[in-house]
């Protein structure tokens, strides 16, 4: 077994997961940080220059009406009262006149400035310290830095808290899997905090989780038909391979006699057929089951395939004085099919119909047509086929509790449901106990094939 020498945060799916989740959040928040920032920052930029225009206006048209003295008493009123100072000058043909100059603790390199040039040639200049506003940003940028730090950490718990959450029924199922490998038992089922929520839920995890129990319910129900068939195969196998043993055997124990072989090798030849029989059945079944039998279609006379099997079974039917009848359709019913196989399906019902229904009884087969479906139905007068036993007749080698004193190997109506659907069609079966069965094979649309 190779061992993963990768880093424990490298395999940790849900340490990923969380990182992943965190990663993008925190990406998310420092993006909306900094636009932030950079809308504030250029907020107060263009109200610092709305403000320096705004004087430099209401200076020049001062100045142009009432020239330097009016300019500077405007200027040192408002030093007085204005909450904020501005930086003033006014230059006049060649000469500086500094109206205001810098107040005390004033940064040269941190004043913003503003100049109009008036029609005489005056320039008149307004300036702002920008202290006030990079102190004011330098104090923002503390605190985005700090709601940052936050996010980070509520990102990196809360991320970890949702993935561990949303891991869990991953976890779950990861745990039952182990389980099943571990003791090989098919029981084991997801653990589903809401069974009837998470039936109806449209979360893939609790889908998958649901799928994933649907699953092992089929695949324990399968298994445990194989058990079945496997317990039936092998007692319907003792049967012969013992008969088969027990003859050979008292051929060797006694006096050579050529007759006595002769006999004992007939009698082997019998069990190996049956064998033969039972095997190539289960083999048909599985084809027909899986999608690989291959069907020799043609266009078939429903009618004289049900005449065909109705012959073969009319000796044995007045053996037991039964009336075995056929009631024909008013026209001829075609279907698109496997003769060879339409007529194992035929015999088989004709079988089943004329083994288990008792001397002096009935058997109908009908054949007609029901808009463009085929109907093939056998209905018999025997004993019925218990409720609790009706879905299960057609397992394979599965015989009821009234069928073990009948010689058979309870694989025909298995093959029958396979070749019918294998065609395309359907079969059910209607019972009551003690009024006879009804079984109905049907040939959708001419009995064309599954998709």
């Amino acid at each position: 077994m190779s061992s993963d020498r990768r880093p424990l945060f490298v395999r940790a799916f849900g340490l990923r997961l969380a990182l992943w989740y965190a990663t993008l959040f925190v990406i998310g928040a420092i993006a909306i940080v900094f636009m932030t920032y950079y809308l504030t920052k250029t907020s107060l930029e263009q109200r610092d220059h709305q403000i320096l225009q705004s004087k430099l206006g209401e200076y020049s048209s001062v100045y142009a009406r009432g020239g330097f003295n009016t300019l500077a008493a405007m200027v040192r009123a408002e030093q007085q009262t204005a909450p904020e100072r501005l930086f003033v000058r006014v230059v006049s043909r060649g000469v500086e006149a500094v109206v205001l100059s810098n107040p005390n603790g004033w940064d040269p390199s941190k004043i913003e400035t503003a100049t109009l040039a008036l029609a005489d040639g005056t320039l008149v200049q307004v300036g702002k310290s920008t202290e006030a506003r990079e102190d004011l940003l330098a104090r923002f940028r503390a605190a985005l830095g700090l709601v940052t730090l936050l996010v980070v950490a509520i990102a990196l718990g809360g991320g970890w808290l949702v993935t561990q959450s949303a891991v869990s029924p991953i976890r779950r199922l990861t745990a039952t899997v182990r389980r099943i490998i571990r003791t090989g038992r098919t029981d084991a089922r997801v653990p589903v905090d809401d069974p009837d929520a998470a039936a109806g839920s449209h979360d893939a995890i609790g889908e998958l989780i649901a799928l994933f129990n649907t699953m092992l319910d089929k695949i324990e129900g399968l298994v445990d038909a194989m058990r079945g068939a496997l317990d039936n195969v092998s007692h319907d196998l003792r049967t012969p391979l013992t008969r088969l043993r027990g003859t050979a055997e008292l051929a060797l124990a006694g006096p050579p006699d050529l007759e006595q072989y002769r006999e004992a090798l007939a009698l082997c030849v019998e069990e190996s057929d049956r064998v033969l029989v039972m095997l190539n059945t289960l083999m048909d079944i599985s084809e027909a089951e899986s999608g690989t039998m291959k069907l020799r279609r043609e266009q078939v006379r429903l009618l004289d395939v049900v005449e065909r099997a109705v012959d073969l079974y009319r000796d044995v039917a007045e053996a037991k004085g039964m009336a075995l009848n056929i009631t024909p359709p008013n026209e001829d019913i075609i279907v698109d099919a496997d003769r060879t196989r339409l007529e194992q399906v035929g015999a088989n019902l004709i079988d089943n119909a004329v083994k288990y229904t008792p001397p002096g009884g009935r058997v109908d087969v009908e054949v007609r047509k029901e808009g463009s479906n085929a109907i093939l139905r056998v209905r018999d007068s025997g004993p019925g086929i218990p409720p609790d036993e009706l879905s299960r007749i057609w397992t394979r080698l599965f015989r009821g509790d009234s069928s073990r004193a009948e010689r058979g190997l309870g694989l025909g109506l298995s093959l029958v449901k396979a070749i019918v659907e294998a065609h395309g069609g359907t079969v059910g079966v209607e019972s009551e106990v003690g009024k006879g069965s009804t079984f109905t094979v049907t040939f959708i649309n001419g009995a064309r094939p599954r998709a």
